[in-house]
């Protein structure tokens, strides 16, 4: 009888065995090509690595073509090709290098359990100013969060332009497309950095491999703030009347009621200039009562009566006298009574014992 848990897991160091010609003989029937385009910036460093790229896919019998008219990398398969699954690493491997990730990464796509993933996130953020925020977010300080997160997931992770590219084993990649896609949605990417850290440590215990890891692993709750900040200034609606405004009355019409209309321009003169003259007053007696504020005086605190000593604390000046006449007769720097007494004692003692 066997555990059944035993049997769930992979035995540790176990690994695949690698696809010889021996279960190929024959190779394969039909050529297969793909091509990816690259970036002008990208010319330079793909003509110099080209050598290398072409001396790694021979090995696994794939042909690489470079042409820098079109701006196009392509691989083929040949005659003697016996892998069918070598095709797609090598087509992995130029759209990584089209990505800027390095040859010395990229030709680690041709391993068995080395896998790679290219995240698209130029679409998954409306506004340009977010998005460079939020990449900026998954880098880091000096690249600190991204170095972080190669070190929990054991792959190597290249940010470049609309698009994130990842590269190491499959259980690794699934941890970082979770995070990245999580930091476009607006979730720091330590939140998920702590997890992995605390996976990490809970996947040394044997014991626990079977259980369930709810319990260990952090909650973070979203924070949408429901109550919105209220204006100032509040727009009310007015209440819906299917009959329009009274017209408003027109300087006319105000004249005609106030009886001014029927004046003589001499006697309308003479209304506006008393008027004029009763603002200047009012304004004369407003300033005059500004100034008139500095001279007058403060209010006062009232005086507050202290109880008069109580005979208990009386001074002695008797006591204070003796005090005096003491100091009086002693020397400056001279020694107490009763220390000149212990010490005139001590040295007849000595001369007794001469």
């Amino acid at each position: 009888t066997v555990d059944e848990s035993e049997l769930l897991t992979v035995p540790d160091g176990w690994k695949e065995p690698a696809f010889t010609r021996e279960d190929n003989p024959k190779g394969l029937l039909e050529e297969s090509s793909f091509a990816t385009l690259f970036p002008k910036y990208r010319e330079a460093y793909l003509k110099e690595c080209w050598p290398l790229v072409q001396k790694a896919l021979s090995e696994h019998y794939v042909n690489a073509t470079l042409d820098l008219i079109e701006g196009s990398m392509t691989v083929t398969t040949t005659k003697k090709t016996f892998d069918p699954y070598a095709i797609i690493r090598a087509r992995d491997l130029i759209k990584l290098l089209a990505r800027s990730v390095p040859f010395e990464q990229a030709v680690r796509i041709l391993q068995d359990d080395v896998a790679c993933d290219i995240i698209k996130i130029g679409s998954l953020v409306r506004k340009r100013d977010t998005f460079i925020k939020r990449r900026g977010r998954l880098l880091g300080p000096k690249g600190s969060t991204l170095k972080a997160l190669e070190l929990l997931t054991n792959c190597y992770i290249m940010v470049q332009g609309n698009t994130v590219s990842a590269l190491g084993p499959f259980s690794g990649l699934k941890e970082v497309r979770k995070v990245v896609l999580d930091t476009m949605k607006n979730i720091h990417p330590i939140y998920n950095i702590k997890t992995l850290m605390i996976k990490r440590e809970l996947s040394k215990d044997p014991e626990l491999r079977s259980q369930s890891w709810e319990r260990f692993l952090p909650k973070f709750k979203r924070k949408n703030l429901k109550k919105r900040k209220e204006p100032k200034k509040k727009n009310t609606k007015k209440e819906y009347t299917p009959f329009p405004p009274p017209q408003p009355e027109s300087q006319i019409d105000k004249e005609l009621a106030s009886g001014e209309y029927f004046l003589k321009e001499r006697q309308k003169k003479r209304k506006q200039v008393e008027e004029i003259k009763a603002k200047q007053a009012d304004a004369v007696k407003r300033r005059q009562e500004e100034r008139n504020k500095a001279f007058i005086p403060p209010k006062e605190k009232p005086v507050v009566k202290t109880n008069k000593a109580s005979t208990e604390k009386k001074i002695d000046i008797e006591a204070i006298k003796e005090k005096v006449k003491n100091a009086k007769k002693k020397k400056l720097g001279a020694l107490p009574v009763e220390e000149v007494k212990l010490k005139m004692a001590a040295d007849e003692k000595k001369k007794k014992k001469k």
